[in-house]
């Protein structure tokens, strides 16, 4: 993960040994190397997915590709904030590896759930876990508004379970019970988002030079003080990244461009607007492709 793009530009390998010197530990090895088995622990995973992202939009500022706005699904609004001027790299890859580290201690191993909804509204998940919550007691909620037929649910085991029964019951066409480290996007964060707030407290935040879109509120945002607090909120509070790419949509940009491992936002982007088409960064290959798709008169 990153590897191609910090072998093939000097910008992306400095990134990562920026990195690993604000880390105190070699984060390049881990993302280079592995071992998978701690790569896929939130405190490292976070750190790792969020240094390729900003190596890869380092190396497009360097070709003269910079964005009109930013948007970031969870973790990725850090990439957007510091893609946006709002926060140092530095100071970000630091918050957040530990907003991974809280996030994982919040809640103890084996106590919280996720799930994806499939074939479902949003606004029916919502209701069906307000509904489980109080049949059971148990936390469940929205965590995840991802496209018009995909919603992930978030809580503890028991309400997850219950509030999956229930969609399929009312219709849904799959619930696939997901492999996380934590029960993200729900109130069983809340002791991670107060750990949080008092690191966000303690950063520089600047204004942002392009508009960024919150998860929380949907919406364009460019204040410091606003988008440190949606930093903070959006660890309790749902992704509402539908409205956020419909938002997008209707600001008219030409081009779309993921940047970071895989291509999860593109393919949520086709499934919220087909006539919407996303480009990706992740390696050189991917980099000449959107490259020559920019280049190219439609």
């Amino acid at each position: 993960m990153g590897r191609d793009l910090s072998e093939k530009f000097p910008i992306a390998r400095q990134t990562f040994d920026e990195a690993d010197e604000a880390l105190g530990f070699s984060l390049s090895k881990l993302c280079f190397e592995g071992p998978e088995e701690q790569l896929k622990l939130t405190e490292f995973t976070q750190p790792s997915i969020f240094t390729v992202s900003i190596a890869a939009q380092r190396v497009l500022a360097e070709k003269g590709i910079q964005p009109s706005f930013v948007a970031g699904h969870s973790l990725g609004e850090y990439s957007a904030n510091v893609a946006a001027g709002v926060l140092s790299f530095a100071d970000a890859v630091k918050t957040v590896r530990n907003r991974g580290r809280y996030m994982q201690e919040a809640v103890p191993a084996g106590e919280g759930a996720m799930a994806a909804v499939l074939g479902m509204s949003s606004e029916a998940v919502i209701e069906i876990c307000a509904k489980a919550a109080a049949e059971t007691g148990a936390v469940v909620s929205a965590a995840n508004l991802n496209s018009p037929d995909q919603t992930v649910i978030s809580g503890t085991v028991a309400g997850v379970e219950k509030a999956g029964a229930l969609a399929q019951n009312a219709g849904a066409k799959r619930v696939i019970m997901l492999a996380v480290s934590a029960p993200f996007h729900c109130a069983l964060m809340q002791p991670a988002q107060d750990r949080l707030a008092k690191d966000l407290h303690s950063l520089s935040f600047s204004d942002a030079a392009v508009p960024v879109i919150t998860n929380i509120d949907a919406a364009l945002t460019t204040g410091a003080d606003q988008l440190r607090d949606a930093l903070i909120r959006q660890v309790t509070g749902s992704v509402r990244w539908v409205e956020s790419m419909r938002l997008l949509i209707t600001q008219q940009p030409t081009h779309y461009i993921e940047v970071g491992p895989g291509k999860v936002l593109s393919g949520l982007l086709r499934q919220i607007d087909r006539s919407q088409k996303a480009l990706s960064v992740e390696d050189e290959g991917s980099l000449a492709k959107t490259i020559a798709a920019l280049t190219t008169p439609s």
